[in-house]
């Protein structure tokens, strides 16, 4: 398991930490966890995971506009 840290997560999703805050708010982005007293982190795999639905939804997207 890996941690990441706010803007290793803003380099995975090319967000700003506006949106990401913002996304987290609104529960439309993986939220992050304490790791100790302020420091925050972010799981790798539920950042990836959310990239890939993004994917997904495009490509589900794309596949209706075909039709």
């Amino acid at each position: 398991m890996k941690l990441l840290k706010l803007q290793q997560v803003m380099e995975k999703t090319s967000l700003c930490s506006s949106s990401i805050y913002n996304l987290m708010k609104e529960g439309d982005f993986p939220k992050n966890i304490s790791v100790m007293g302020k420091r925050k982190a972010w799981l790798e795999s539920e950042v990836e995971e959310w990239v890939m639905a993004r994917i997904e939804e495009r490509d589900i997207t794309l596949i209706k506009e075909d039709d």
